[in-house]
């Protein structure tokens, strides 16, 4: 592991290795975003916000999550909001990603150290190409974000006059960064787009944006990369075809469960069901917005949604969840088991056994980590296991949907999803990684156990 040393070369109290550094980036995000909102400028009546919601708007937006405990126009002034743009732009992209991309913008030379750095961040291959990588990664964010937001003004302009552009831009960008922070309060307080739902521009564009952040730019490289050595990534074609089918079937799950409820698909026209069905599907795997009313989906259409939280967007993405390839290699693996391989293969292709220990271990680490904050948050709730389980997936999947509303939970649950939050964006092994204070990785070899399973 790399390593990174500030000041004294032989004192080991200012030795920090890169998991560290990206962990404590975005607690120092975190808590300049806080000191910034409780600035009276940044609340809308001129009035400090209060430490605790500074806080925790800060942290949802740091970990593009989304979960509020104040409505962010109702809240928010113009800074306030501007203020949430870029802690969830930065939070999506990494601080490490603009800090070395500013780096090569004024051509100060970037060591070896801060290049497997950025790899990291950014959970690239390798470092030989990574600057390119980190400069690729900004142009083309922005030019994403730029076109959704050109699309967006042909809606919102209408609608809000010249106000519209700004919603354009920061709706845009919420949707590519997978934060789910919206600026719908004018119209009802945490409606996000349920006002909206029978518009196919804003619905189409805005999942459209969610998917392209939810890809990894790992991704885009080699689609870019194709047209000259008309090859594919295993992980390219993986990412793609997991998520087309998860977008689909849980598209068609939504549409079937919900097609008939009043609260939620039942009032729309056929076309309108469609695309909302399919925005709730594309949105349940990061990015929070919603245009049907979630508290209302029957428990069927809730339990799907929390698979679809869980499992989340690609590595390297503005998305969270376990990821979609470690969730592909968990059901190759059980595949493969099943039909009596020791190797677990996809497409062909024998994954190695590091990286199948690794993602299992993701998957029961985090499922771990969902279960503890549950349980936990039912001492302090007195709602519906379902709804609890849906809170704290939610958070932890950065998503930022809630069936409770987690603005009226206690004080010790919203500290609780702060945390899984928290957790949630940083990754739970790289965060077990960066508390550790040894890293002793001794190949040891152990006598054969026999234990009996199944």
């Amino acid at each position: 592991m790399i390593k990174f040393q500030f000041g004294f070369k032989k004192s080991k109290l200012f030795e920090l290795d890169s998991p560290k550094i990206i962990v404590f980036s975005f607690i120092a995000i975190i808590f300049i975003g806080t000191v910034l909102l409780l600035l009276p400028i940044a609340s809308r009546d001129g009035n400090s916000a209060g430490l605790f919601t500074a806080l925790f708007t800060s942290t949802s937006a740091t970990c593009v999550t989304g979960m509020l405990v104040v409505d962010t126009y109702q809240q928010w002034s113009l800074f306030g909001q501007i203020v949430i743009l870029s802690l969830f732009q930065i939070g999506a992209l990494g601080f490490v990603t603009f800090a070395t991309f500013f780096s090569v913008l004024i051509k100060r030379k970037v060591s070896l150290k801060e290049m497997v750095l950025a790899q990291e961040s950014l959970n690239h291959f390798n470092f030989e190409d990574v600057l390119k990588l980190v400069k690729n990664v900004i142009i083309f964010t922005f030019s994403v974000e730029l076109i959704g937001a050109l699309i967006l003004s042909t809606r919102f302009i209408p609608l809000f006059g010249l106000k519209g552009i700004y919603m354009s831009i920061f709706h845009s960008v919420s949707a590519f960064c997978n934060s789910g922070f919206d600026i719908m309060g004018q119209r009802e307080n945490f409606s996000s787009l349920t006002t909206l739902n029978q518009d196919p521009i804003i619905l189409n564009t805005l999942s459209a944006l969610i998917i392209f952040g939810g890809l990894g730019f790992i991704v885009w490289k080699d689609l870019v990369d194709y047209r000259k050595n008309r090859l594919l990534l295993l992980h390219t074609k993986v990412v793609l075809g997991a998520t087309a089918m998860l977008l689909v079937l849980g598209a068609l799950l939504v549409f079937a469960f919900e097609f008939n409820n009043p609260a939620t698909l039942g009032p729309l026209s056929l076309p309108a069901k469609i695309n909302a069905a399919f925005f709730h599907s594309t949105s349940s795997r990061s990015a929070g917005f919603n245009s049907v009313p979630v508290d209302q989906m029957r428990e069927t259409t809730k339990l799907i949604t929390i698979i679809l939280m869980f499992i989340g967007a690609a590595p390297g993405s503005t998305g969270g969840g376990v990821k979609i390839t470690t969730f592909a290699i968990m059901i190759a693996t059980i595949i493969s088991q099943s039909k009596g391989s020791v190797d677990t293969i996809i497409l062909k292709k024998r994954i190695s056994k590091k990286i199948v220990y690794r993602s299992l271990s993701i998957i029961g680490l985090c499922a771990l980590l969902v279960v503890t904050i549950t349980i936990a948050l039912m001492i302090f709730e007195d709602k519906p296991l379902i709804d609890i389980l849906f809170e704290t997936t939610s958070a932890f999947s950065t998503v930022g949907m809630t069936t409770i509303g987690t603005f009226d939970m206690s004080i010790a649950s919203k500290l609780l999803l702060l945390f899984t939050m928290f957790l949630g964006r940083v990754g739970p092994l790289s965060f077990a990684i960066a508390l550790s204070t040894k890293n002793n990785r001794k190949d040891l070899v152990y006598p054969e156990g026999k234990i009996m399973v199944g």
